[in-house]
């Protein structure tokens, strides 16, 4: 009689396993003494897009490798300027307000979760403020201009609700949720037809 399904090593019942575990192949990454194999994890790692300092860290930490194989990494990732959290934060808020426009409250978070510092999230938002400034017709907030910008993007989702009133809560709902702070919620929303 052959085993059955569910049949694994461990004999009846047992799930079948095809390969080493979660946590054998942290043990297995623990127990390796050579940096070029963490800094071979952390390129792939980044290969996908720019990370953070912190962000690359964190990542080499769960896949667990030794601390001070990671500081290694790192350390070199930053000489030859793989990592940069001033340009990943550039980068980060460019994306943002190019693709899915976010009130500064929201990307201060964002930038915070992502481990840049907060005198490094300051400034970078003062430098947003200053770039998008310029491209603005008339003086207006980045903020309710990157508002605007959202609600152009849902206009049609918007215009589905028949009631303005509801249609307004709508509007006023979705920047909160995107991090616009009440006074340029309300601005924006006095905007629509």
């Amino acid at each position: 009689m052959s085993p059955g399904p569910g049949s694994g090593p461990g004999g009846e019942g047992q799930p079948r396993r095809w390969g080493p575990t979660p946590s054998e192949r942290r043990a297995r990454r623990a127990a390796i003494e050579d940096a070029a194999v963490v800094l071979d994890a952390a390129a792939a790692f980044l290969a996908v897009r720019p990370r953070s300092v912190a962000e690359t860290r964190r990542r080499l930490g769960r896949l667990g490798y030794r601390e001070t194989l990671v500081e290694e990494a790192v350390g070199r990732l930053l000489a030859l300027g793989y990592l940069d959290d001033e340009g990943f934060g550039r980068a980060w808020l460019e994306s943002r307000d190019r693709a899915r426009p976010r009130g500064e409250l929201s990307l201060r978070r964002e930038l915070r979760l992502k481990g840049l510092a907060p005198e490094q999230i300051a400034a970078l938002l003062e430098e947003r403020a200053g770039r998008l400034d310029s491209g603005l017709e008339a003086p207006t907030s980045v903020d309710l201009a990157a508002a605007r910008r959202l609600l152009e993007g849902r206009a049609a989702m918007l215009q589905r609700e028949a009631d303005p009133l509801r249609r307004r809560q709508r509007a006023y709902a979705l920047l909160a949720r995107n991090g616009f702070d009440p006074d340029t919620c309300r601005e924006a929303v006095g905007e629509l037809p």
